[in-house]
């Protein structure tokens, strides 16, 4: 793997003036932004001048991450994939989150189509804080007919709001989508060995990303190679998902081998990489066996090393647990999720609801406020800068303690806005330890609540008084 670009290899390529048209302070400061991707090269206005094209060509060539980011679409809905430059988030992050397709077909009824279309349009689930949406929309031929197609590309793009993937080998039923889609940029699936080279023409001419489809790696490696020489550089590939017994684990190792080979430096293969759990349903099985190791196939990919996903199922069982691993693998390690910290009412509150703690850290945060709401508990909450960490680590190294509970519950005016007889606060289980500072520094009764946030109801029924 290569070494790992240092702020003073890219400022020997700025102009160095500190002009700050860029919005830094300084070119070195500009260079430091590159590393982190806060910055891209065209910010540095300067650059684009004549004199400094050698070295606006040189610092797009080293700033490019070794597998190259693509876009698909345009406007405010476009994706972007790839621009990954490690194996493991842990070595440093990951970028672009996989993008999750929904395929639709030229065969469908106007009415279902258009129906499916909004439903991946409205498809969203809310978690730790976050909506958690679809992104794009696969048109697939199956008609083979190219005014079906072109008419079903249409239907779609007025309905749509997310990009597109064309999808058909057939360069003739390729064209008849493009002349109608062309301008929003999808990405076209699929060059192959046999039709690469229209395919690669018709990318160029209408500067759109290109899927290449094939199973041999080395063949795969040889067109993107040839496509690339053009100056193209908009590239996805497809190894060629294979399901069955003894096939899945031969895909996954040829997705992990692609990506360890960009990620170590081969500029040919050095691209995001596609997959279609969707082939599963070819069979006509349309039943939940079929969805559930659709999404179980998916799963793996997410893992392992897909960047786009086409899939079939609208099941929301399928979705959502596709969503949260996602959400999950794709949280940035560096940054601890947090909600902004401070008085945070649950419901509507009066002077005899109960005074609650919690900490910032968005998984907690939204656990607890979920659980005081769907048990109908208006409570006085009170949410602690832990920096983003969860109860028990805030508790066990200091995040979380009794001088900042008592501040934060003095900065709300909660020891004015409540009487003295509801002068006591529920703290969280794992916090129990601080329980007795925290009645000498507020002079309150304090209660050491459950350890979970699903127990409060029942902890409150037993031990507090509410308000019937």
């Amino acid at each position: 793997m290569a070494r790992r670009l240092m702020p003073l290899d890219l400022y020997k390529y700025l102009p160095k003036t500190n002009c700050k048209i860029c919005g830094e302070e300084t070119c070195m400061a500009f260079a430091m932004k590159l590393i982190s991707r806060e910055v891209v090269v065209d910010d540095c206005t300067p650059l684009l001048e004549p004199k400094y094209a050698a070295d606006l060509k040189t610092l797009v060539k080293m700033v490019r991450p070794p597998q190259a980011e693509v876009v698909i679409g345009k406007g405010e809905n476009e994706v972007k994939i790839g621009g990954e430059e490690v194996m493991y988030r842990h070595e440093l992050t990951f970028y672009n989150q996989i993008a999750f397709a929904i395929d639709v077909h030229d065969e469908m009824e106007e009415d279902k189509l258009i129906e499916r279309v909004k439903f991946i349009n409205d498809y969203s689930i809310f978690r730790i804080g976050e909506d958690l949406y679809l992104d794009l929309v696969a048109v697939r031929s199956v008609s083979n007919d190219p005014v079906k197609f072109s008419k079903c590309v249409e239907t779609v793009l007025a309905n749509s709001k997310y990009p597109l993937v064309l999808c058909s080998f057939n360069t003739d039923i390729m064209k008849a989508g493009l002349k109608v889609a062309g301008h929003a940029a999808p990405l076209i699936y699929a060059a192959t060995r046999d039709n690469w080279k229209d395919m690669a023409q018709l990318a160029i001419d209408l500067d759109c990303p290109l899927a290449i489809f094939e199973q041999d790696l080395s063949i795969l490696k040889s067109l993107a190679s040839s496509i690339r020489a053009t100056g193209f550089d908009k590239i996805v590939l497809d190894p060629g998902l294979q399901i069955g017994e003894g096939l899945t684990g031969e895909s996954l190792d040829k997705y992990t081998m692609l990506r360890r080979a960009a990620i170590i430096g081969d500029e040919d293969v050095g691209y995001p990489l596609l997959a279609i759990p969707a082939l599963l349903w070819l069979d006509g099985d349309e039943g939940v066996v079929t969805a559930y190791r659709e999404a179980m196939i998916a799963a793996m990919l997410i893992d392992r090393y897909a960047n786009l996903l086409i899939l079939h199922t609208a099941d929301n069982w399928a979705l959502t647990a596709l969503l949260t691993l996602r959400q999950n693998i794709y949280t940035d390690p560096r940054i601890h999720p947090a909600v902004e910290p401070g008085y945070r009412p649950t419901g509507e509150p009066d002077e005899m609801s109960p005074i609650m703690i919690t900490t910032n850290f968005a998984l907690t945060y939204f656990t607890v406020k979920s659980d005081l709401e769907s048990a109908g508990i208006d409570a006085h909450l009170c949410v602690v800068d832990t920096g983003g960490i969860g109860v028990e680590s805030a508790a066990a190294g200091g995040q979380l303690n009794a001088e900042k509970i008592q501040e934060v519950i003095e900065e709300a005016g909660l020891p004015e806005k409540v009487p003295s007889e509801n002068h006591k606060v529920l703290i969280p289980g794992f916090a129990a330890r601080f329980s007795g500072e925290l009645e000498d520094l507020l002079g309150w009764e304090v209660h050491v609540g459950p350890k979970d946030s699903s127990g409060i109801k029942a902890y409150l029924e037993k031990k507090w008084y509410i308000e019937e």
